[in-house]
């Protein structure tokens, strides 16, 4: 069976399941957010689609491991029950007037349920950031410092970060922040003021991101 959906529609579908999931499935990358990865063929627009923009972001951080992303644990019965009659993209052979029409009922529909559930409060992520220095002999608590002294609307950063030992004397910093995701759709916003303090940082990864 195939369905053709357009970049646009795929992308709005996308963002509205980010809105609430850090990952296409389960609580960790795996092979389902490799396969969605792969569909898109370049980096949405955080500002059209900052949730997508913003799980875009975190895959591309993996680099290479992105292929050997294990198959995801399919989710418990409770999560899935809540959206169990969602079929955005129909089961139909062809593609057809009538296959087009109910796909954009399934989307007017799903978009209403959103709409209906009303703001609420900010979806906002945890990120776990781990900065790594040039040297054995860099200030690890200076470079802490100067990490927490970015300041951006919707970036609140930990209290404490750890310093943890790679070898020969080196250590990285590891530093958890939370992000309001709809004033910062995109994670490199932060990574590339990190990146700036470029006598102190050899590289910056995104370790982990879970939604609160």
């Amino acid at each position: 069976m195939s369905v053709t959906v357009s970049t646009a529609t795929l992308n709005a579908v996308l963002n509205g399941l980010f809105e609430d999931n850090s990952y296409v499935v389960g609580v960790e990358a795996s092979a389902a957010d490799a396969e969605i990865f792969q569909l898109l063929a370049a980096k949405p627009d955080a500002k059209a689609f900052p949730h997508l923009a913003r799980w875009y972001s975190h895959i591309a951080s993996l680099g290479d491991a992105i292929s050997s992303l294990k198959a995801a644990e399919v989710p418990a019965a409770a999560e899935a029950e809540e959206d169990e009659d969602l079929d955005l993209f129909g089961s139909d052979d062809e593609v057809d007037e009538e296959a087009e029409k109910l796909k954009a009922q399934r989307l007017a529909d799903y978009a209403a349920k959103k709409a209906a559930k009303g703001p609420g409060p900010a979806a906002k992520t945890t990120v776990t950031f781990e900065i790594k220095p040039w040297e054995a002999d860099t200030d690890i608590a200076e470079l802490e410092k100067m990490v927490k002294g970015i300041e951006m609307d919707g970036l609140v950063w930990a209290v404490a970060g750890k310093h943890v030992p790679i070898a020969y004397g080196i250590k990285k910093l590891q530093i958890n922040a939370v992000i309001e995701d709809a004033k910062i759709p995109s994670m490199e916003d932060i990574t590339d003021k990190i990146e700036a303090f470029d006598d102190f940082v050899q590289s910056v990864d995104i370790l982990a991101l879970q939604k609160i």
